[in-house]
């Protein structure tokens, strides 16, 4: 397995980029969208599982987190949720069209943001060209541990209308992401998992999120394949929320896989080994028997 580094520009934005790419042939492409207060490199346990597997693995650091900010006033800075969209698809569109299937995986913030996408009707030629989407414990709504209040809400989104810049602190705390206290000390540790937002940013997030559980975004024909991943014991993303969302889409072709007593990062929990073996396993069960490439590089 090889990993190398890049930048995607959007703009006058440069977003951090990096690939996990096999040693052998490649069998599939999955590109992934990271949640709230992380980072694309939080995952370097997680895709060398998939890239040993012929899965190549794009990802990129969201504007206003991870190193694609250069300054703590840019943490947090995602824009709108037309930006935070449109950048998703622009980093899909990169890697189309491609001779190996193509799938899109979201984590939490990340989950629903590839949700919104895929429902979207202006993006339909994109979504055609992938063969599954897959949600990591995606955010469709709030765990009761993680609830902010009504009169936060009320207040960030009155005051956001005239200082939408305007930064504010939503505190995950590290020891509802993973019952691994090495992962829970980890992301402590890690000055780029700040839990930094913006009020535009924040209230664009609940937006989605509320368009999301209240049933008024669904998906399309378009969507070809759904896998769904979710914790039963997830203390920030509700767990019974996107099961909800899941069970009311028509995709004919749609798995849920609860990982027993799991937190919110499947990815990094106990069951984190089957898990990845999971992923893996559904990836493959829809690459239509093509014939693997060469691995190719393209940030």
């Amino acid at each position: 397995m090889a990993t190398e580094e890049g930048v995607f520009k959007r703009g006058d934005v440069n977003l951090y980029t990096k690939a996990w790419t096999p040693a052998g042939p490649v069998t599939a492409k999955l590109i992934f969208v990271h949640g709230f207060s992380e980072h694309i490199n939080r995952y370097n346990d997680f895709f060398p599982k998939l890239s040993e597997a012929g899965i190549q693995v794009f990802g990129f650091d969201q504007r206003g987190w991870g190193r694609s900010t250069t300054k703590k006033a840019e943490r947090g800075l995602t824009g709108p949720t037309s930006v935070v969209i449109a950048d998703v698809a622009a980093f899909i569109e990169d890697k189309l069209p491609s001779a190996v299937p193509v799938f899109v995986m979201g984590h939490s913030m990340g989950g629903g943001e590839v949700l919104t996408l895929a429902a979207d009707p202006a993006y339909g030629s994109l979504v055609r060209q992938v063969r599954g989407w897959l949600l990591d414990a995606p955010f469709i709504g709030f765990a009761p541990e993680d609830a902010p209040s009504s009169a936060k809400v009320f207040v960030g989104r009155l005051v956001g209308r005239l200082l939408p810049r305007q930064q504010l602190k939503h505190e995950i705390p590290a020891e509802h992401l993973s019952r691994d206290p090495a992962v829970v000390a980890a992301v402590r540790d890690d000055p780029l998992c700040h839990n930094t937002g913006t009020l535009e940013g924040m209230a664009s997030l609940l937006d989605r999120t509320g368009a999301l559980s209240s049933g008024a975004v669904a998906l399309g024909a378009d969507v070809k394949s759904l896998f769904l991943a979710h914790g039963t014991a997830d203390k920030t993303c509700s767990y019974d929320a996107s099961s909800r969302f899941f069970e009311a889409q028509p995709t004919p072709d749609k798995t849920h896989k609860p990982y027993e007593g799991a937190y919110h990062q499947i990815h990094a929990d106990l069951c984190k080994d089957d898990f990845a073996r999971d992923i893996i396993a559904w990836i493959a069960a829809r690459c239509d028997n093509r014939e693997s490439v060469p691995a190719e590089s393209k940030l």
